[in-house]
């Protein structure tokens, strides 16, 4: 019965959905993290600048339930959830990229790297990726797949 509903689930959200569903758990999940036991803020001053890691948790926490209900939304609507799972780590990689200009954190510039292309980049790659682009195995032709 849990394996019909997971399966239902998943139908339902196709791999767009599934890839929202996703980075939402895990931004808010790190958002979480922030908030209870908040790292060392090396690299960060432009953001702690502002205001303290724990209230900047909020930001990847009120995206990833951003992204996570756009998981549930038609193909087309979901975008909203690609932009709300942008805003963290481009908010991330702009505070890096500043500190080493700044001269603050010189690891920096591999952080704000690392965001901006496992992040931001994948996020924006995925949003271009239609549903129906790859199409489904056929079964029962083992012969053409040797």
């Amino acid at each position: 019965m849990g394996t019909v509903l997971l399966r239902r689930v998943r139908m339902h959200l196709g791999r767009r959905g599934v890839f929202l569903l996703i980075l939402g758990v895990g931004k808010t999940c790190w958002g979480v993290s922030f908030l209870v036991d908040p790292p060392e803020a090396a690299g960060l001053q432009l953001l702690t600048r502002f205001c303290d890691l724990r209230h900047w948790s909020w930001l990847w926490i009120i995206c990833g339930i951003a992204t996570i209900v756009a998981a549930f939304l038609r193909i087309g609507r979901d975008r909203w959830g690609f932009y709300a799972a942008l805003i963290p780590p481009s908010v991330w990689a702009v505070a890096y990229l500043a500190a080493v200009l700044t001269g603050d954190y010189s690891r920096g510039l591999w952080v704000a790297i690392w965001y901006l292309t496992s992040h931001v980049g994948v996020i924006m790659w995925a949003a271009t990726v239609p549903e129906y682009s790859v199409p489904k195995s056929p079964r029962g032709r083992r012969d053409e797949a040797l």
